[in-house]
């Protein structure tokens, strides 16, 4: 028999199909890395869903947790968005305070000034993550994350809570680390418990390594979402690059020529003279 919470979320695969966004439970199962005879058997009420199940349906088809597994709210995130959205004002939305280069060396001092935070530009997206939790945006400066991250780049981050620097600061990711009179990008690597220290490293191999004390380290900030200036494809460049090029061997080719002829014109000159003297 399976458990209330199994009910829901089958009830939620049943909509979908309603909702003409699946045609099939074996499409569903597909979709969501899982494998259909399994997904067959939790519909048929011989197995129960399982958490991670539900993370991967959340995920792709926004699927409400709440609703799965209290019974409270809607089917869908996205439904709960149209009403909540509806009983708050838009500027309640923008909840990512950008803060530019130019503000980085400020922010390090006054990142608990309510006065400075003010002054920040503010602005939302549209990706439901971003209407929950604490947010920031900076520029990224220099070329040490290269080819990851470049120079102009933005980065949104979701905050971290300095009680849990241990534990939750993940090998290999990469943050936003504000130290003191500094503002740095880098992939970390968390040696809190073995040295209390955080080891930095950059992408680009030319910046090497370097460790920061812990009690150094006065916010860290996941990085989430890459914004980057649009560039045109690789290939209109190498072609553009090629068409340039053409161009100025067909200028160099007729001013050679034009070189040449002077050359010629400037010989008989000179023997005509010689003739004459």
């Amino acid at each position: 028999m399976c458990n209330i919470v199994t009910e829901r979320f089958v009830s939620c695969i049943e909509k979908l199909k309603e909702r003409n966004e699946i045609k099939s439970a074996r499409q569903f199962a597909l979709s969501v890395d899982y494998h259909p005879q399994n997904l067959n058997d939790i519909i048929k009420g011989k197995r129960d869903v399982t958490i991670d199940l539900i993370k991967n349906a959340v995920e792709t088809y926004k699927l409400n947790p709440q609703y799965i597994f209290t019974g409270l709210g809607s089917m869908f995130l996205d439904e709960d968005i149209q009403q909540s959205a509806s009983a708050k004002p838009q500027a309640s939305l923008e909840k990512i305070l950008y803060v530019p280069t130019a503000a980085h060396a400020g922010y390090t001092e006054q990142f608990l000034d309510p006065v400075f935070m003010e002054d920040l530009i503010s602005f939302s997206l549209p990706d439901y993550k971003f209407q929950h939790g604490t947010y920031r945006c900076f520029d990224v400066v220099g070329d040490s994350m290269e080819p990851s991250l470049y120079a102009g780049d933005k980065v949104v981050c979701s905050f971290m809570d300095s009680n849990n620097f241990y534990s939750s600061v993940r090998n290999n990711l990469v943050y936003v680390v504000v130290l003191e009179g500094a503002v740095v990008v880098k992939r970390v690597i968390n040696k809190i418990k073995e040295q209390k220290t955080l080891l930095l490293i950059s992408d680009n191999n030319y910046f090497k390594p370097y460790e920061v004390p812990i009690e150094e380290v006065k916010e860290i900030w996941h990085v989430d979402v890459k914004i980057s200036p649009f560039l045109p494809s690789p290939n209109n460049i190498r072609n553009a690059f090629h068409e340039e090029m053409d161009d100025m061997k067909r200028t160099i080719d007729v001013q050679s020529q034009s070189i040449q002829l002077l050359n010629t014109t400037v010989e008989k000159l000179l023997k005509q003279n010689r003739s004459q003297f």
